[in-house]
C-alpha cells in the first residue's frame, strides 16, 4: 500500500479527531480502476456516507485500521458541521514535489490545514463555512459538505495552518473561479497564471485602466480621506481584525491599493512595502513558474477590482456614506446602485460574522455538555463511593445496644420482661 499509516495522530486538527464521524477504508478494484471503499470499524462491513451507525470514533478507526481488513481511515461530511473538503486530484509529482499552479493557488487563498492525499499525487484541504450552491466538481478540484467521506493521512503540509480554519469569502472565491465559472478562458486564465501581463487586469474585468499618476504622499491622502479611509488606516498599519487571516487582510490592502494606483502593478509593491502588513512572506516564492506571494496577491487583487479611481471623475472623500473598497463617488454606477453595492458588502459582512458566532456558539455547547456529562458521572461515582463507605455501620446494629449507645434493643426488652419482672 503506498499511502503512508497515521504515525502521528496528533497532527490531524482535534476538531476532526473528536467527532464520530470516522470510518476505514480499504483499496479494492473496480471496472479496472482502484477505488476506495469505506468500511465500519470493528465490524468489518460496508459502511456508509449516510448512516451514522456505521461510523466510529477516531481511535476505533484508527485501531482498526492497523489491522489487514482496513487500509486506513476516512472522515464522514455532515450537514450537522459546518466542515468542507477541497479535493485536488494530480496535481502533485510526489518524486519531486512539484506541484501545479492552481493547487498552491487554491491552498495559499485558502490558509486552513492541509495533508497530502494517499496516493501522494494530491492534496486534501479542510475548512470550515457553507459550500456555495451549484456544482461541486470541475476538472481535478472537487468541493465536499455532506455525504461523502474523505481519506485522512495525518500528512500534514508545512507551512498550512494545523487547524481547520474558517474561510467563507475565499471558498466562496474558490468555488466561483475553479468550479462554477464553466465559461472561463483557458488562454486567459494561463496568461494570468503565467504572470505575462501583471500591470493590469483583463478587460473583462474592469472597464478601463486609467493612469492616476499620484505620486505616493497624494495617493495616500486621498486613500486616507475617501469614505472607506478608516479602513485603510487600519490595514495600513498592520491591524488585521475583523479578517480570519492576514493573508485576506493582505488581499484587501492590496484590492485598495489598485484601486488608487489605477492597477499600478509597481506602484502597488512599492507602497505595501510600506505598510504595516509587509513580512518575509512577501517575497517568498510560492508558485511553480516562481511567482512569489506578493506578486501573485497583486495579481489577483487588479484582476479583481471592477473600477479604477479617475481624478477627472470627482473626489471620494466628500461622501461619508460611500460604498466599500474600489467604488467611489463620480464613476460609472449611479448613487442606487452604489447604496445597493454598499448595503449588501455590508449584509454579506454581517453574515459571515454572524455564521462565525454561531460555529463559536455550537463549539461551546458542545464544550458545556461535555463537561455536563462528565459532571454528572464524576457525581454518580461519588454518591456510589459514599454507599460503600456507609454499608459497614449498617451491618453492625447489635453493637450499639449492647453497649448502651442505642436506647431501641433495650426498651424492647424492658416491654417483654416487663409485666413477669416479678
Amino acid at each position: 500500500m503506498s499511502e503512508p499509516m497515521i504515525d502521528e495522530p496528533e497532527a490531524i486538527p482535534e476538531t476532526l479527531r473528536d467527532r464520530e464521524q470516522w470510518v476505514c477504508w480499504r483499496e479494492a478494484e473496480r471496472d479496472g480502476k482502484p477505488t476506495k471503499i469505506p468500511v465500519t470499524p470493528g465490524a468489518g462491513g460496508f459502511a456508509s456516507a449516510t448512516e451514522s451507525e456505521t461510523w466510529a470514533s477516531f481511535e476505533a478507526a484508527l485501531d482498526y485500521s492497523e489491522t489487514e481488513h482496513a487500509d486506513g481511515v476516512g472522515f464522514v461530511f455532515t450537514d450537522d458541521d459546518s466542515i468542507v473538503g477541497v479535493d485536488l486530484d494530480d496535481c502533485r509529482d510526489p518524486e519531486t514535489d512539484d506541484v501545479d499552479d492552481a493547487a498552491l493557488d487554491i491552498i495559499e487563498r485558502l490558509d486552513s490545514y492541509t495533508e497530502i492525499s494517499p496516493s501522494g499525487t494530491g492534496y486534501h484541504v479542510l475548512i470550515r463555512g457553507e459550500l456555495p450552491d451549484g456544482r461541486n466538481r470541475r476538472g481535478s478540484v472537487e468541493l465536499y459538505d455532506t455525504a461523502r467521506f474523505f481519506t485522512v493521512t495525518g500528512d500534514h503540509v508545512e507551512r498550512t495552518p494545523t487547524r481547520v480554519a474558517r474561510r467563507q469569502d475565499a471558498l466562496t472565491a474558490i468555488h466561483r473561479e475553479y468550479v462554477q465559472d464553466t465559461e472561463r478562458d483557458p488562454a486567459s486564465e494561463s496568461e494570468q497564471r503565467d504572470g505575462t501581463d501583471d500591470r493590469s487586469p483583463t478587460t473583462d474585468t474592469v472597464d478601463a485602466v486609467v493612469d492616476v499618476d499620484l505620486e505616493d504622499e497624494d495617493l495616500l491622502e486621498k486613500a486616507r480621506n475617501a469614505s472607506n479611509g478608516e479602513k485603510f488606516e487600519r490595514l495600513w498599519n498592520g491591524n488585521t481584525v475583523g479578517y480570519d487571516s492576514q493573508s485576506e487582510a493582505d488581499m484587501a490592502l492590496c484590492c485598495l491599493l489598485a484601486f488608487w494606483t489605477g492597477g499600478d502593478h509597481t506602484q502597488m509593491d512599492h507602497l505595501f512595502r510600506q505598510s504595516g502588513l509587509v513580512r518575509e512572506k512577501w517575497d517568498e516564492v510560492h508558485y511553480a513558474d516562481g511567482s512569489t506571494y506578493g506578486e501573485k496577491t497583486i495579481e489577483r487583487a487588479i484582476a479583481t477590482t471592477p473600477e479604477f479611481y479617475d481624478p477627472d471623475a470627482g473626489d471620494d472623500a466628500t461622501d461619508p456614506h460611500g460604498p466599500p473598497d474600489g467604488v467611489t463617488t463620480g464613476g460609472t454606477p449611479d448613487d442606487a446602485d452604489r447604496s445597493r453595492a454598499y448595503l449588501a458588502e455590508k449584509n454579506r459582512l454581517l453574515t459571515n460574522r454572524v455564521d462565525e458566532l454561531e460555529a463559536t456558539l455550537e463549539q461551546k455547547t458542545e464544550r458545556i455538555e461535555t463537561l455536563e456529562a462528565e459532571v454528572e458521572r464524576l457525581t454518580d461515582e461519588l454518591d456510589a463511593r459514599d454507599r460503600e463507605t456507609e454499608q459497614p455501620h449498617e451491618e453492625e446494629p447489635g453493637t450499639a445496644g449492647e453497649t448502651g449507645d442505642d436506647s431501641e434493643p433495650a426498651s424492647l426488652l424492658s416491654r417483654f420482661f416487663g409485666g413477669r419482672s416479678e
